[in-house]
């Protein structure tokens, strides 16, 4: 049968979703404590591979089995065996047509920033810390630029492995909530460092450094080393993977990042 699973974690932990052969990964504890529960080798498709240091409240997973075994021991069950920085969220059996990955229509990142001049000593792992005043209100406009299908050329890695640079984003919000500035961003997909890279350059306009129509000529020029630096890894959350209603998957609150759903 094939099994999918809500996951959690705290990116900081690992370098990364995916599995490496010399450093930890997330992929590897979830695939290593679910072949305990499995009693075989399980191997996970997820819906996003993040980057060391990103976090996420709503990765979705799937695998097969032969194994029978009690609801509870693909979530109470694996979580003994997890680190405290991984959480699987639910379980769901699927048809054999589902695909973490390939079937997923839209993933929701997260992106916050703490806006202080001194930074935090409990967050530090959570948040990415800006020291100089940022004018959420005109990053916001300058944002509404990337909205609808675009060539996100100018936001694309330079190792991005992705076939074309075309993604359609439906929509990107940033508010404030006391020294927190936080940015909401849906997609069908997004590019290798593309939300990075995308708040890199809007922290430029939100520090008065470029105007809010900036980012339309990056647009148009599609050139990655005009824009902005890659911000850190650190304040990135995929808080949500959406699915074609027939799939029927738990659906969850994004949890405590500052905005209600």
């Amino acid at each position: 049968m094939r099994i999918v699973l809500g996951v959690e974690y705290d990116g900081s932990r690992f370098y990364g979703w995916q599995r490496q052969q010399t450093v930890i990964s997330v992929q590897q504890v979830v695939e290593e404590s679910l072949g305990k529960i499995a009693n075989h080798p399980v191997k996970v498709t997820c819906a996003g591979r993040t980057d060391a240091g990103v976090h996420a409240t709503a990765q979705v997973v799937h695998f097969d089995t032969d194994s029978v075994r009690h609801r509870s021991a693909w979530t109470i069950g694996i979580n003994g065996f997890l680190p405290e920085s991984v959480s699987v969220r639910w379980f769901k059996e699927t048809s054999d047509d589902f695909h973490a990955r390939f079937s997923a229509t839209a993933r929701r990142y997260r992106y916050i920033i703490h806006n202080s001049t001194l930074r935090s000593g409990i967050l530090a792992r959570g948040v990415t810390t800006f020291f100089a005043p940022l004018d959420h209100e005109l990053m916001h406009e300058a944002a509404q630029y990337l909205v609808g299908r675009q060539d996100f050329s100018a936001f694309r890695a330079v190792n991005c492995q992705a076939n074309t640079p075309i993604r359609d984003l439906s929509h990107i919000r940033i508010s404030r909530m006391g020294d927190y500035v936080i940015l909401d961003v849906r997609a069908n997909a997004f590019l290798h460092h593309m939300v990075r890279n995308i708040v890199g350059s809007l922290l430029l306009i939100g520090s008065g450094e470029k105007p809010i129509n900036w980012i339309k000529t990056l647009l148009t020029d599609k050139d990655r080393t005009k824009a902005g630096a890659t911000a850190k890894p650190n304040g990135l959350y995929l808080v949500d993977v959406t699915y074609p209603e027939k799939f029927d998957l738990p659906r969850k609150p994004l949890g405590p990042l500052f905005l209600a759903d």
